[in-house]
C-alpha cells in the first residue's frame, strides 16, 4: 500500500478525524475535500464508485461544520464521509442495484441504515460499486494492491474505497462472504454482524434468512464506531427484535475478565486453503500460543456440518428465484450468465427441501453453542487464499458460508499477506448476539499480536 500513502486527513481513522472535528482542530470540508482529492487520484484505476456528486457532498460537509459552531451535541459519526453499497437505498442518489434492468431508479426514501447516519451525523458521500443484483458477476472495481487481482464481491466497492483511503468508513452486506471476503482481499477490516442486528429495510433482498448488513474500516475502533450506530431497533425489518444495542465500543475498551481462548476450527472445507494460508496461519497459531500458552487450540468440524454447504446454497438459490423473479421475467437474457443459472436451480428447489435446510440451521448452532461453552471465539482463514489473478469473478466464498447461514458475527483481521505482498485475512468468529463480546476478544488478540511483533523487532 506505499502507493496509497499521502499526507493528508482522509488517511485519518475514523475516530482520529471525528474526534479532530470536535475540537476545530479538523473541518468536515477538510476532510471531505482530501477524500475527493483521493478519488480524483485513483478512482480511474480503481473504479469504488457507481454514483458521486461532489456539490452535495461539499454541502453536506458545510452543513456538518455550521451545526459543529452552534453547540449543540454532534453525533457519534458528525462530519465523517461513508461510502454505501449501491444495492442500499438513498434519496440523495440512483440505487441501480449493479445492474442495467434498474438503471435510472431513483428511490423516495433512505434504508433505515442510511438515515440512522445522517442522524448521526454523517456524510453520505456517494454510492460504492456492487456486483451484478449482489452476486456473483464482477462490477468493475479493481484490486488496490494490484489491478490484475479481484477486489472480492460482492461489496467490492466498498472494500477498495476504504483501502484507498477514499472514504474511512462503508456500508455493505453479505449473504454469503460478501463484507469478510472483499474485506480480505482488499487489505481492511470487515465486520458482519449478528444475523438480524442492523436493519435491511430498503437494502435489496436476496434471501431474508441470509442477508445481512456489514460494514468496513481501517481499524477496529472504527468498526465498533461505525456498527453501534447502525445497531438500532427496527420494526420494518420482521427478524429485528426490541432489544438494547450491544454497545460495542464501551465493551471493547473494558479489560477482559480473564485471557480469552480461541478455537481454529478447520471445517470440511479445509482442503480448498491454499498452502499459502495455511502456512501463515501455522505461524501464527505457534507465535500466539508462544507468549500467551493455550490460547489458540485446533479444532475439527464434525461431519454433520459437511452438508451445511449444499444447505446454503439451496437456501439462497431458492430466493434469488424468488426475489429476482421480476428481473429474470423482464430481462433474463440481460443477466449474468451465473445469475441467471442461479436463478433456475431456483425454482427447481422444493419447498420440502428448502425448509429442511432452514431446520438444521439448528442443529449446526447447537454445535456451535456447545463450542462457545468452551471458548471465546473461533479463528478461520478468512478467504482459501489471497485475491486471486484475474477480475472475471469475484474469488471463492466458501470460508464465509458456515458463520452466514448460522448467523454469527465474524470479522475479517488484515493482519497477513503472502510473498507478493497481497493481504490475507484472519477471521474471527464470534456466538450468536454476543458481538460486543466478539470485539473485545478480538481487541485482546491484535494486542496479543502486536506486542509479538514488538518484540520480534526489537529482538
Amino acid at each position: 500500500m506505499d502507493r496509497f500513502k499521502p499526507a493528508s486527513s482522509n488517511l485519518l481513522s475514523a475516530c482520529d478525524a471525528r474526534a479532530l472535528i470536535e475540537t476545530g482542530a479538523l473541518t468536515s470540508c477538510e476532510l471531505v475535500e482530501a477524500c475527493l482529492a483521493r478519488i480524483d487520484e485513483l478512482e480511474p484505476s480503481i473504479g469504488a464508485w457507481t454514483h458521486l456528486d461532489r456539490e452535495m457532498a461539499l454541502q453536506q460537509a458545510q452543513a456538518a461544520d455550521e451545526f459543529r459552531k452552534s453547540g449543540l451535541a454532534l453525533g457519534a459519526l458528525h462530519g465523517l464521509p461513508i461510502g454505501i453499497k449501491d444495492i442500499i437505498d438513498t434519496a440523495d442518489y440512483p440505487t441501480e442495484r449493479g445492474t442495467v434492468l434498474h438503471q435510472g431508479r431513483q428511490p423516495e426514501r433512505d434504508a433505515t441504515l442510511v438515515a440512522l447516519l445522517k442522524e448521526a451525523g454523517a456524510i453520505i458521500l456517494g454510492k460504492t460499486v456492487s456486483t451484478e443484483l449482489a452476486v456473483y458477476a464482477p462490477g468493475k472495481t479493481r484490486n488496490p494492491h494490484n489491478p490484475e487481482h479481484t477486489p472480492g464481491g460482492s461489496s467490492s466497492g466498498s472494500a477498495a474505497a476504504v483501502a484507498c483511503a477514499m472514504v474511512p468508513l462503508s456500508v455493505g452486506t453479505q449473504t454469503n462472504g460478501s463484507v469478510i471476503r472483499p474485506a480480505a482481499y482488499c487489505g481492511v477490516y470487515g465486520y458482519k454482524p449478528s444475523f438480524g442486528r442492523i436493519s435491511r429495510h430498503g437494502v435489496l433482498e436476496q434471501s431474508p434468512p441470509l442477508d445481512t448488513i456489514g460494514v468496513f474500516a481501517r481499524s477496529l475502533p472504527d468498526l465498533a464506531l461505525l456498527a453501534d450506530v447502525l445497531m438500532r431497533f427496527d420494526a420494518q425489518d420482521s427478524v429485528m427484535k426490541p432489544v438494547a444495542p450491544p454497545r460495542i465500543v464501551d465493551l471493547m475498551a473494558t479489560e477482559v475478565p480473564v485471557n480469552p481462548h480461541f478455537a481454529f476450527i478447520r471445517s470440511s472445507v479445509w482442503e480448498q486453503v491454499e498452502a499459502v494460508t495455511k502456512d501463515a496461519l501455522r505461524e501464527l497459531i505457534e507465535a500466539t500460543n508462544e507468549t500467551q500458552p493455550k490460547t489458540i487450540d485446533i479444532v475439527d468440524m464434525p461431519e454433520s456440518f459437511d452438508a451445511l454447504h449444499e444447505d446454503h446454497r439451496r437456501v439462497m438459490e431458492a430466493d434469488l428465484a424468488r426475489s429476482f423473479a421480476d428481473e429474470y421475467r423482464r430481462g433474463k437474457e440481460q443477466l449474468s450468465d451465473v445469475l441467471r443459472d442461479m436463478i433456475e436451480r431456483g425454482q427447481q428447489v422444493s419447498d420440502a427441501d428448502y425448509q429442511q435446510a432452514l431446520a438444521r440451521m439448528q442443529d449446526y448452532n447447537a454445535f456451535l453453542s456447545e463450542v462457545f461453552e468452551d471458548y471465546d471465539a473461533i479463528l478461520t482463514p478468512a478467504t482459501p487464499g489471497p485475491a486471486p489473478a484475474g477480475i472475471e469473478a469475484t474469488g471463492s466464498p466458501v470460508m464465509n458460508t458456515i458463520w452466514t447461514f448460522c448467523g454469527t458475527p465474524a470479522i475479517n483481521l488484515p493482519i497477513l499477506q503472502n510473498p507478493e505482498g497481497l493481504p490475507m485475512g484472519v477471521q474471527v468468529i464470534g456466538e450468536r448476539n454476543d458481538d460486543a463480546r466478539l470485539f473485545r476478544s478480538t481487541r485482546w488478540l491484535l494486542d496479543v499480536l502486536q506486542n509479538d511483533t514488538a518484540d520480534a523487532t526489537d529482538n
